[in-house]
């Protein structure tokens, strides 16, 4: 209320101010003097007044007028108009439904439905990063990857849709054989998104492939610069590939190199098996046997394993079974109770002639972990003991059908292999080979090796069931008894 009334107050003021102003302007007398051309006007106050409204309506009708002409000339050039944007909102809304059609037939696995609906959107938007990429999607679903490519390759153009079109474009190489280009879309994704997991996992995977080695070891260390990969797990892949490495320089005959990057490889992953293997032995080639024993030991002390006893024998050529067994004391004493150390301290012993001690310090390994190994080296000290053939037949017969022991297996497979490698030959996984006992299969073979020990020999009994049989053997002959003395 008070604002209508301070509102209808200033309205009156300003009536009156004008009215005012109005007759104090006639009052005055004065004049305005025009002058166009050679024409001469005088005009009063009120006259001049009008005169000026006048002029401003036409300025302003003269400004409307070269308006409306350039209109009417953007019109004949072909410029947006109102129809103009009528059609167009129906092709956007036409386009908008077959890209909607699309995205549903995809999502329900209409892969020809999918393409044809993405097409007519590609036609009618003008949206080529969505259209493309739906259209590759749906082409790679349907197995089209000649079209998939194609699509893939138009979001190349646009920074934002770059990554992803590469992304696609290593999917579509793959289904196509195309090991060697899909490896390079992968480095140059990896370049754009250093980070990305799985640009990562999938170019170290190529690499290892194609046993690019080095550039796989590039690749680790950004997996591991991004965050991705404990430094533990980097240092056992880095080991393993730097391993690899040292093969393929080898086979080049570049000796040199081949031996330190083996060295490099146990420096970087001391307990693995392989890498201390090959440093024992680039070093033994280097003249450092001291070095190459301090590297067997380092991976022996973490467990032992047949083929660091192979490489630790190699260090020292042209020694005796003696020297054998006192330099092997060192190895022996840091596991004296694990089955590797018991059986490698037996199989030094026969090889000094030591039979009761191979006996002793191979115990009772043959009954509690009968295995292939420890059986054969009960056949070698019946054999040094001078057993009866059959004896030393029948334990080689009960080792044909033992458990071969500990081998290197797949972790992700269980495929057996006879010896380590990086890459599982069955699945193809990256360092999964561990060694563990075979997965045991009870139950009789099919060649019924089983009945062996009947037909070649038997075993020894035990001291117990000897002893009884002895007995036996006394009851049913029994000596005559001794004369007293008179």
């Amino acid at each position: 209320m008070f604002w209508t009334l301070l509102k209808l107050l200033v309205f009156v003021v300003v009536v009156i101010g004008l009215a005012y102003g109005a007759g104090a302007l006639m009052d005055s007398g004065q004049t305005v003097g025009l002058r166009i051309l050679d024409m001469e006007f005088t005009l009063g106050p009120i006259q001049a007044i009008i005169a000026f409204v006048v002029f401003l309506v036409g300025l302003w009708l003269v400004l409307k007028a070269i308006s409306l002409s350039l209109a009417v000339l953007r019109f004949m050039n072909g410029d947006e108009t109102a129809i103009r944007r009528f059609f167009t909102r129906n092709r956007e809304k036409r386009g908008l439904d077959a890209l909607l059609a699309s995205m549903l037939a995809h999502s329900s696995g209409d892969a020809k439905q999918a393409i044809a609906k993405a097409e007519k959107a590609h036609k009618l938007l003008n949206r080529p990063i969505m259209t493309n990429l739906l259209i590759a999607q749906a082409a790679e679903m349907k197995g089209n990857n000649a079209k998939a490519i194609e699509h893939y390759k138009g979001l190349l153009d646009d920074p934002r849709s770059r990554f992803v079109g590469i992304q696609g474009l290593i999917r579509a190489e793959l289904e196509l054989g195309e090991t060697d280009k899909a490896r390079a879309l992968a480095a140059k994704a990896l370049e754009m998104q250093p980070a990305h997991e799985a640009t990562q996992n999938t170019l170290l995977k190529l690499q290892t492939e194609a046993e690019d080695w080095k550039g796989a070891r590039k690749t680790l260390e950004v997996k591991k610069s991004s965050g991705l990969l404990p430094r533990d797990v980097y240092r056992r892949r880095d080991a393993v590939l730097a391993l690899q490495e040292s093969d393929a320089l080898a086979a080049k005959g570049d000796l040199n190199r081949a031996r330190e990057a083996a060295i490099e490889a146990n420096r970087l992953s001391p307990d693995l098996v392989p890498a201390a293997v090959a440093a024992a032995q680039a070093l033994v080639a280097q003249g450092k046997g001291g070095y190459a024993t301090k590297a067997i030991k380092g991976a022996w002390k973490v467990a032992p394993h047949p083929e660091l006893a192979a490489a630790f024998a190699a260090i020292e050529k042209g020694e005796s079974p003696r020297q054998r067994l006192n330099r092997f004391q060192k190895l022996l004493k840091m596991h004296p109770g694990a089955d590797e150390s018991r059986m490698l301290h037996a199989e030094l012993l026969i090889a000094n002639e030591d039979f009761p001690g191979a006996r002793r310090a191979l115990g009772d390994l043959f009954e509690t972990n009968p295995t292939m190994r420890a059986l054969t080296i009960m056949a070698a000290i019946e054999r040094g003991e001078g057993a009866d053939d059959a004896v030393v037949r029948g334990w080689l017969a009960r080792a044909l059908t033992a458990k071969r022991g500990a081998q290197w297996i797949c972790q992700n497979c269980q495929h057996v292999h006879a010896s380590w490698q990086a890459i599982c030959e069955h699945c193809g996984a990256f360092d999964t080979l561990e060694w563990r006992d075979v997965p045991d299969s009870a139950g009789p073979s099919a060649t019924q090796t089983e009945l062996l020990p009947l037909i070649v020999g038997s075993l020894p009994k035990p001291a117990a069931e000897a002893e009884a049989e002895v007995i036996e053997v006394g009851d049913a002959n029994p000596e005559p008894p001794a004369e007293k003395p008179a």
